[in-house]
């Protein structure tokens, strides 16, 4: 089975070739606030480096959020079309899943973060057999500290951001895992895949709160 992985939801696009199983190409790119202009670019030079059409790929594994409300929306569209336009498989997983299972250290408890400003992040606890201990959600960086002080046995906590006063495993996808670890998943009508945001948009806090 060909597989494509789209990563989109941070200003890193983590994109990757799997084929039956096997890792055969990936990027891994903090392309900014250019990731929304250049990720399909990117997501073709990657098929055609390595000679594949859209219609070559059977299924397509995209991650639909937590994160940047619009490389969120860049990695979904395009997993769409392409499932759509070419009649393929396609299912989602989480941002967080993704980087929980891409930890390298020995530890029982996986902290992924994803930074959401003003305080705030975007975080789950998994254990060893990735069940959600604390689900994904968007939660103050105090109270995930908190929650973590809880736990039983060692955990880390993992990201391609900063975290003052933390220890942070920097976040690199192991994308050949998450693949083969989701590949029997469950498919998607393409016209069913959205995005997981866990958080309102500015617009509509704004609006909440006017009117209240």
């Amino acid at each position: 089975m060909k597989i494509l992985y789209i990563d989109t939801t941070t200003s890193y696009l983590y994109i990757g070739l799997v084929i039956e199983r096997k890792l055969l190409a990936e990027i891994k790119e903090n392309l900014g606030t250019n990731l929304s202009s250049f990720a399909l670019t990117k997501i073709d030079q990657l098929l055609k480096n390595n000679h594949l059409e859209p219609q070559d790929i059977d299924k397509i594994i995209v991650v639909n959020g937590p994160g940047s409300f619009t490389g969120i929306r860049v990695g979904v569209t395009i997993a769409k079309i392409y499932a759509y336009t070419g009649n393929k498989k396609i299912t989602t997983i989480t941002s967080l899943e993704a980087m929980a299972i891409s930890s390298k250290r020995d530890t029982h408890f996986k902290i992924p973060m994803i930074d959401a400003r003003r305080g705030y992040i975007y975080g789950a606890i998994y254990d060893k057999e990735m069940v959600p201990i604390l689900k994904p959600q968007y939660i103050t960086l105090e109270s995930l500290k908190i929650a973590s002080d809880h736990l039983i046995d060692s955990f880390n906590y993992i990201s391609n951001q900063d975290f003052s006063g933390l220890d942070i495993e920097e976040y690199n996808p192991d994308i050949e895992k998450i693949v083969n670890t989701f590949e029997n998943k469950e498919d998607i009508n393409p016209h069913a895949v959205n995005p997981i945001y866990l958080k309102q948009t500015e617009a509509e806090e704004k609006q909440n709160l006017e009117l209240i």
